[in-house]
């Protein structure tokens, strides 16, 4: 059985292994979508058609699925971070 969604479930897509964002809102029924807040761009409607899988309070998007402005967004969820010295 699939873990129900819920706010603040980190977002990730089902090849990369790294959060872009987090589940800001839940529509209701009658609309099949999420709003999720993807770093350094803001808030993205995606449909619950896009959801691969749920599990340990994490959501897995399929990325083909999802809209070109959205899949550029998570492409730069991470560019404004600095770099550690380990990199």
């Amino acid at each position: 059985m699939q873990e129900a969604i819920e706010i603040g479930f980190q977002t990730f897509v089902s090849d990369g292994d790294h959060s872009f964002g987090a589940v800001r809102e839940i529509a209701p029924d009658d609309r099949p979508e999420l709003v999720i807040y993807v770093e350094n761009a803001g808030d993205f409607v995606v449909p619950l058609a896009a959801v691969e899988a749920v599990h340990s309070q994490k959501v897995i998007l399929s990325c083909d699925k999802l809209e070109p402005r959205l899949r550029e967004a998570i492409g730069h969820a991470h560019d404004a971070e600095e770099p550690s010295e380990f990199d």
